[in-house]
């Protein structure tokens, strides 16, 4: 993906003796470092984004923070900031396809540059250092560097210029838009329009589901023997409904918060389960009543914790209002929880002693 070189006037540092003075800008040897890239994503660039969106080895999918080359480009070409996520990174390159340009990748952690922003690490302090230690000015004449617009929250652009007296723009949205951007260095407001559309979505759902997959896997087994083959059913349903159909619906299930959206697709999804478990033939009555009671109480709450939790994901959030929702609804998803897993010992336990 990357190769390594050295900046044509401070290719000195890279083999300086430590206890040399050096003129480049930044750090001994570090201003030196270019590495060079493509815009070409390789098979094991695409294998890693698919087990990125697995959630699989969080912490790897990651690219050295530094300068990158991409092309052939001079003085005159733009310069482009992004994050060490290797999804952000590859992005942006792959949109960049047949432009010469320079690419700045700041420390993020690892995390995309929306989250990161929101975090810090997408931020003022992070760029300035990156523009000094690369020896960035030192390569282009116009000093201005475009920033993702989703990164705008961590950077303030009158203390960039201040502290490294670089330009910052704030670019489109989507990195599949910069071309048409740099035509005329004006963004649209379409590129400016924040969307979450179905396929955005969709591509989420895999990593939301394998975070999970091994706690409803032990619980299904467990009810399998507990209460039955329905049980264990259900378990599944509900993570599936929170993990992947929720996620699909989000746009069209009624109300604004994340957890009563996930509510009323819990119910829905509980509904069958407590028809099936409420008019089961051969229990007494207070059984019946107990199992729709587990059904309707559980579910809709593991679905409503999972919709509330796919908050970090989406665009439809403030930091605010998720903490409004969590102090709001927990309480609530809790207290349901708790008594539906009540009725559902009661069931198991009267089961495993033969009184149902």
């Amino acid at each position: 993906m990357a190769t390594k070189e050295n900046a044509g006037s401070c290719c000195s540092c890279g083999t300086a003796p430590q206890d040399q003075s050096c003129g480049c800008s930044g750090t001994s040897g570090q201003g030196a470092e270019i590495r060079a890239t493509t815009s070409t994503p390789t098979f094991q660039n695409n294998l890693d984004h698919v087990l990125s969106r697995m959630g699989w080895k969080r912490e790897n999918h990651r690219v050295e923070p530094g300068l990158y080359r991409l092309g052939s480009p001079t003085t005159e070409s733009p310069v482009f900031a992004s994050a060490n996520y290797t999804l952000s990174f590859d992005a942006l390159r792959s949109s960049l396809s047949w432009i010469d340009a320079w690419i700045l990748v700041l420390d993020t952690k690892g995390i995309n540059v929306w989250c990161a922003a929101g975090k810090g690490t997408f931020g003022t302090a992070e760029l300035v250092k990156r523009i000094q230690v690369t020896g960035l000015a030192d390569l282009v004449s116009h000093h201005k560097i475009i920033v993702p617009q989703l990164g705008a929250p961590g950077i303030s652009w009158p203390e960039v210029m201040r502290q490294s007296k670089f330009l910052v723009e704030y670019g489109p949205v989507r990195a599949r838009d910069l071309p048409e951007y740099l035509k005329t260095r004006k963004a649209t407001p379409a590129m400016r329009r924040v969307e979450f559309p179905f396929w955005d979505r969709l591509v989420l759902t895999p990593v939301e589901f394998t975070h999970i997959m091994w706690p409803m896997v032990i619980v299904a087994a467990v009810l399998w023997f507990l209460a039955g083959p329905f049980a264990a059913f259900a378990t599944i349903s509900a993570v599936v409904a929170g993990t992947v159909l929720f996620p699909i619906l989000l746009p069209f299930l009624p109300t604004k918060d994340f957890s009563t959206k996930g509510l009323i697709l819990g119910i829905v999804v509980a509904l069958p389960f407590a028809w099936i478990f409420g008019t089961t033939p051969g229990l007494p009555a207070w059984a019946q009543l107990s199992g729709a009671a587990a059904a309707l109480l559980i579910m809709p709450a593991v679905v409503a914790y999972l919709a509330l939790n796919f908050t970090g994901c989406t665009t439809f959030t403030s930091r605010t209002g998720v903490k409004k929702e969590i102090f709001r609804y927990v309480k609530v998803m809790a207290a349901m929880a708790v008594l539906g897993s009540l009725a559902g010992i009661a069931l198991g336990v009267s089961r495993l002693k033969g009184a149902i």
